[in-house]
C-alpha cells in the first residue's frame, strides 16, 4: 500500500530547527548550478525563439533579477564548469550504499544533468515497479501538453427546459465545498461560489418555482476503476473511481488526503452543489430539488456560471507533495484531451508516454499501467526515470522547467519533509535533494535531482523492488544514497 504525507518525529524535528539556519546558503548551492543549465533556453527566450513566459519559482529559490551578460555565452557560475563524478568512484560508493539484509533488488542511474552522460548504471535499463516516482512522468506530461497556465472549468449551463441546470464537469478534481480560495491550491474553485453565481444567474434570467439540477459527468470515458488497481488498495482509499469533477481527489473528509474516498465523487460534488444552491436561492424565491440525474446541456447551452481551478502547475506541484493518485489519473485524461485523444486510462497513458518520448527520453520497452504508480504491470527503467528528470532540467520549454521546481524537497516540503535528518545537521542534504518518493508494500524508490559538492547537477533514480518486511531498511537505502550524490566530489 502506498503512502502519502509522512510524519516527522520529535528527534527529527531538532535537526530540522539547525538546519533551517543553514537553509538560505544551502539552497544557493541549488540554485546556482540551475541557473547554469536552464541558462541556454533562457538565452533563446531573450532571442525571441519562444514565449517570454518564465517559471515561476518559489521565493526561497529566486533567480538574479537579471543576466551578468546580454551577449549569447551565458555567465558561467562558479562551481558549475567543474568535472562530473568519476563513476567508478561513485559506483564504489552508491554500492555500499544500495543494500540491505532480506529480500530485494536494488536498481539506480545517475545522470550528468548538462550532458545527459550515464554516471552510474545498477542494472538501470531492467524494468521495475516505480511506485509513485511513476508521478514525475505524468507531471511532464501535463506541464508539456497542458501547458503551466491553463486551468479547468466547472461550469453551469441552462437546461433544455426553462427550469433544468446543468452542472459540468471540466476536470477539477481539487473542489471545495465552500467558497473559492485564491491562496490555495485544493479549493481554488467552490461550489458554494458557483451556486451563489448561479443562484444570482437564474434570477437575472426570470426563472421561478423549483429549480433541477443535471449532472454532466460525461468528459471522461471509458472505465472509472482501472484493472491495475486492486481491490484491497481502492477500498483503503489508495484510489477510487475517477470523475472530471471531484471535491479534494474525493476524499470522504475535505482537507484531509487519507482515509476512505467516496465511490461516486462526481455525484457527491452535485449534491454539495444543489444543497448549497438550495440556500442561495431562496433569497430569490427559488427553491431546488434534491433528486439529482445526470444529463447534458447540448450545444450552444447558455452558460449561467463556472469557477476556474488553479493553474496546471501548481496542480503538478500538489500532485508531487502530496503524492495524490486520483489528482495524477485525472491530469493524464486531461493530457489526453489535449493532445486529440480520448479521455480514458488507455489513452491517458499513451498521452504520458508520447509527450515523455517528446523530451528526448527513450520511451523503447516502456509499459505504463496506469500514471499514478498505484498498480502493477508498470515496466520501466531507472535510467527513464532519471532520464526523465534531466530531460526536464534542461528542457527548452519553460512550461516543463516547472517540474524540476515542483518536486518535494528534502527536510523541508512534502513527502520528503520528514527525511533526510539523519547523521546530525551538518551532514544532512536538507534543502539540497529534491525528489519524489514512491511506497509501495514490496518497493520503495525515490527519483529527482541534487547539485554535488563541486555544483554539478546530477539526476538519479533510486528503486528496490522484492521487498518484504524491510521496506523501511530499503527507504533508509534509497535517502543514503542521494545523500552520497549531495556530498560527492567523487574523483
Amino acid at each position: 500500500m502506498q503512502w502519502m504525507q509522512l510524519t516527522e518525529s520529535s528527534g527529527e524535528a531538532m535537526a530540522r530547527v539547525f538546519t533551517g539556519l543553514l537553509l538560505t546558503l544551502v539552497l544557493a548551492v541549488l540554485l546556482v548550478p540551475l541557473a547554469f543549465y536552464a541558462g541556454p533556453p533562457v538565452l533563446a527566450a531573450l532571442r525571441s525563439e519562444q514565449p517570454p513566459r518564465q517559471v515561476v519559482v518559489p521565493s526561497y529559490q529566486q533567480a538574479p533579477s537579471h543576466l551578468a551578460s546580454r551577449g549569447d555565452e551565458f555567465p558561467v557560475p562558479a562551481g558549475a564548469g567543474s568535472e562530473a563524478p568519476d563513476p567508478q568512484t561513485l559506483k564504489e560508493l552508491l554500492d555500499a550504499e544500495l543494500t540491505v539484509p532480506g529480500s530485494g533488488t536494488f536498481h539506480g542511474a545517475v545522470l550528468d544533468a548538462l550532458t545527459g552522460e550515464v554516471l552510474y548504471d545498477l542494472d538501470g535499463g531492467t524494468a521495475v515497479t516505480p511506485a509513485s516516482s511513476l508521478k514525475i512522468l505524468t507531471a511532464a506530461a501535463a506541464l508539456s501538453d497542458l501547458g503551466a497556465d491553463t486551468r479547468f472549468e466547472t461550469a453551469v449551463y441552462a437546461g433544455s427546459a426553462p427550469d433544468t441546470i446543468v452542472l459540468h464537469g471540466g476536470g477539477d478534481v481539487l473542489l471545495t465545498a465552500g467558497m473559492s480560495d485564491e491562496e490555495e491550491v485544493a479549493g481554488r474553485a467552490g461550489l458554494q461560489t458557483l451556486a451563489e453565481e448561479t443562484a444570482a444567474a437564474l434570477a437575472e434570467r426570470g426563472t421561478d418555482g423549483t429549480v433541477r439540477v443535471r449532472l454532466d459527468d460525461t468528459l471522461f470515458t471509458g472505465d472509472t476503476l482501472s484493472p491495475a488497481w486492486s481491490t484491497e488498495d481502492v477500498q483503503a482509499g489508495e484510489m477510487a473511481p475517477l470523475y472530471p469533477l471531484a471535491i479534494n481527489s474525493a476524499w470522504a473528509a475535505e482537507g484531509v488526503s487519507s482515509g476512505l474516498r467516496t465511490d461516486d465523487a462526481a455525484l457527491a460534488a452535485a449534491e454539495v452543489f444543489a444543497a448549497a444552491l438550495e440556500t442561495s436561492a431562496a433569497g430569490y424565491g427559488l427553491a431546488v430539488d434534491p433528486a439529482i440525474e445526470r444529463g447534458s446541456a447540448g450545444d450552444g447551452a447558455r452558460q449561467l456560471a463556472a469557477v476556474e481551478s488553479a493553474p496546471v502547475s501548481e496542480q503538478v506541484q500538489h500532485m508531487l507533495l502530496t503524492s495524490d493518485n486520483y489528482l495524477a489519473e485525472a491530469l493524464a485524461r486531461m493530457s489526453a484531451l489535449a493532445t486529440g485523444r480520448e479521455a480514458t486510462f488507455e489513452e491517458g497513458t499513451e498521452a504520458v508516454e508520447a509527450a515523455v518520448s517528446r523530451l528526448g527520453v527513450d520511451t523503447s520497452a516502456l509499459v505504463l499501467a496506469d500514471v499514478s504508480g498505484l498498480g502493477g504491470g508498470t515496466e520501466i527503467s531507472a535510467l527513464q526515470l532519471a532520464g526523465t528528470v534531466q530531460a526536464a532540467l534542461t528542457s527548452t520549454e519553460n512550461d516543463v522547467r516547472a517540474l524540476p521546481y515542483s518536486l518535494p524537497v528534502a527536510g523541508l516540503s512534502g513527502t520528503l519533509a520528514s527525511r533526510f535528518s539523519g547523521g546530525g545537521p551538518e551532514n544532512s542534504p536538507a534543502g539540497v535533494v529534491r525528489g519524489k518518493t514512491g511506497t509501495l508494500f514490496a518497493v520503495t524508490s525515490l527519483s529527482g535531482f541534487v547539485t554535488d559538492a563541486d555544483g554539478r547537477l546530477l539526476s538519479f533514480a533510486f528503486v528496490a523492488n522484492g521487498l518484504e518486511a524491510n521496506t523501511a531498511q530499503a527507504r533508509a537505502a534509497v535517502d543514503s544514497a542521494a545523500t552520497v550524490l549531495a556530498g560527492c566530489g567523487c574523483r
